[in-house]
């Protein structure tokens, strides 16, 4: 069983990364703003003391007002974890930066949270539907869709 990193000394760490970007969300979780989300998963990964070279997940949780999206990263050379969140305002042209630059694992996973939760993710290569079809009227998952 992989050990939950503590995050606030994670925090700690990623101020010299992305100072005022970051904040602890609950403990074993921090909490990361879109524009800086690349900045710190790259730092994440290539940083030997973290070393989260395995994405475990990408979702999306719909809270009305806003989008949560959560990654949960695992180290598998120090087998510890982590989860980090971004928080995305509003309902419409939701979007958050594309983590497949960082892990070849978010490409699927960020295309699925496309298509059943309406979160566009900018520099996706290959941003299409995988659960519904093409010209599927709005996104599944959302507390907000009525069905086609």
């Amino acid at each position: 069983m992989t050990r939950a990193l503590q995050s606030a000394e994670v925090v700690e760490r990623l101020q010299g990364v992305a100072a005022e970007a970051v904040s602890v969300a609950a403990e074993g979780e921090v909490r990361v703003a879109p524009e800086s989300l690349v900045t710190v998963c790259r730092f994440l990964k290539e940083e030997p003391e973290f070393a989260m070279d395995y994405l475990s997940s990408i979702t999306g949780v719909d809270y009305l007002d806003s989008f949560e999206v959560v990654y949960h990263l695992t180290s598998l050379t120090h087998n510890h974890s982590l989860v980090l969140k971004t928080t995305l305002h509003g309902r419409d042209d939701i979007s958050a930066p594309s983590l497949t630059e960082v892990w070849e694992a978010a490409d699927l996973q960020e295309r699925e949270v496309w298509d059943l939760m309406g979160v566009r993710f900018t520099g996706h290569p290959n941003l299409k539907r995988v659960l519904t079809w093409e010209g599927f009227p709005g996104h599944p998952l959302r507390k907000d869709h009525l069905g086609g």
